[in-house]
């Protein structure tokens, strides 16, 4: 596996300044952990599931990738890395409230998602460290145009083990906000939520996405350097 450090940075990134959706996503849950006396047992167990689950959607994205690729995959990079960048700047456009073209990707999630809800009403209260971390789990594949825009970057992936890592960072770059929000609650995510803040947290992802395909612009018209 190569490490590509640029795409686990970006990454981080994205989850960071996205992680104002995150809360708007998974923030109910995520207060009830916390509410009245915070435990931050279940906060970390509940994370720490929600990361399990972004890790294998990015293991199998990249190996399908890759598999079905095969040896053309590297020719496919170029196309791949224009993909990233503009998905990053459509989730920009989502979170600043500007065009909201990512809930149609969202709505294909529910294929996906309406399969995993009964399991969830199964689990029950996650009031236990097992428990928290079985929820987090499930509640990572609630569709999520934050998470599809990640998942495009994993696919810059060589393999489903780099593919995991690249979906590890992002999830470790929306944490912040997220054990904030269940540890504060509701004045965290309040603040997160401002119209002013989420404007420029997605002018922040917009800038990235346009910067990544100008590079790769640039990559491409230029061979020899």
């Amino acid at each position: 596996m190569t490490v590509d450090y640029a795409l686990l940075g970006t990454l981080f990134m994205v989850g960071l300044f996205g992680s104002g959706h995150c809360i708007g996503m998974c923030g109910g849950i995520v207060a009830a952990l916390g509410s009245n006396r915070p435990n931050l047992v279940l906060l970390l167990g509940y994370n720490l599931g929600r990361l399990v689950s972004y890790c294998i959607a990015g293991a199998i994205a990249a190996g399908l990738v890759v598999g079905l690729a095969g040896e053309r995959y590297q020719a496919l990079i170029p196309l791949l890395r224009t993909l990233a960048g503009t998905m990053v700047v459509l989730m920009g456009l989502y979170i600043a409230g500007w065009w909201q073209v990512l809930t149609r990707l969202e709505q294909l999630g529910q294929i996906v998602w309406r399969q995993i809800q009964p399991l969830i009403s199964r689990l029950g209260k996650p009031d236990s460290p097992v428990k928290s971390i079985a929820a987090g789990m499930l509640w990572g594949w609630l569709p999520c145009g934050l998470v599809y825009s990640a998942l495009s970057q994993a696919l810059l992936s060589d393999s489903p083990a780099m593919g995991a890592l690249a979906m590890l960072f992002f999830g470790l770059g929306t944490l912040p906000a997220m054990l904030a929000t269940g540890w504060f609650s509701s004045q965290v995510a309040r603040w997160l939520q401002s119209p002013a803040l989420r404007k420029l947290m997605g002018l922040c992802l917009i800038a990235m996405g346009l910067l990544m395909i100008w590079q790769m612009q640039q990559s491409t018209g230029h061979p020899h350097h």
